[in-house]
């Protein structure tokens, strides 16, 4: 007989709570941010760098594998949310609707800005998620701190490099894209660091509440199957 895989309900909240973030800084990625002079950030950065912080809660106390779980969960959701975007948009709609342009403007997306925030968030999530995996064996579960500062300049590396890269390599000077990789990533990597106390409480909380703290020892490192 199989051993029937549970999870408690802090982590199912959890995780709602990831996706919704996820979700949300979808959706308002399209409204540009002037943050100083010729600084421009897309609004996303105010809550997408949150998902680093709850994939790094998740691979802490849970482990890689779960973390996974998580990860695609995430994916999944934000491939459905984008699809019915497109759906809604493609109805045939009344004369009197007057809003259709700024609707499809909001919510619509093309191909190529998909794709890259697909791709962004599988290598960005994962990378960030192993690499802390395996920190945590290295160090024996010191300086979390340490952990996901590393961790998370890799992973928001990869999310913001190629991101920006798919979506306006070619669509602008290259001297505003490279500019638009570092404000981007400076922002988020700042953001972590900023946080770190409230990981860190966060952390604490939920190994003593669940019991968990689980080290990945032995674990092998795919985006998919065990």
């Amino acid at each position: 007989m199989k051993e029937k895989k549970t999870v408690s309900q802090l982590f199912l909240i959890i995780a709602v709570v990831y996706v919704t973030c996820l979700l949300l800084s979808n959706l308002i990625a399209g409204k540009m941010w002037a943050v100083a002079g010729s600084i421009t950030l897309p609004a996303a950065v105010i809550l997408f760098p949150i998902t680093y912080i709850f994939g790094d809660i998740f691979t802490e106390v849970y482990g890689f594998k779960k973390a996974r779980i998580i990860i695609w969960l995430g994916f999944g959701c934000s491939f459905f949310a984008v699809l019915i975007y497109l759906i809604t948009i493609a109805l045939p709609h009344p004369g009197f609707w007057e809003n259709q342009d700024a609707f499809a403007t909001v919510l619509g997306t093309t191909p190529r800005v998909a794709a890259a925030s697909f791709i962004g968030y599988l290598f960005g999530e994962f990378s960030n998620s192993m690499i802390l995996s395996k920190l945590k064996v290295a160090s024996k579960g010191k300086r979390l701190w340490v952990r996901t500062i590393l961790s998370t300049l890799v992973g928001e590396g990869f999310d913001s490099v190629i991101f920006i890269m798919i979506s306006f390599w070619g669509t602008m000077d290259n001297q505003t894209v490279l500019m638009m990789i570092v404000y981007q990533y400076l922002f988020k990597v700042c953001y972590e660091v900023i946080f770190t106390p409230l990981t860190y409480a966060i952390v604490r909380w939920l190994k003593k509440k669940e019991g968990v703290d689980t080290f990945d020892y032995g674990v092998k490192y795919k985006i998919v199957g065990d």
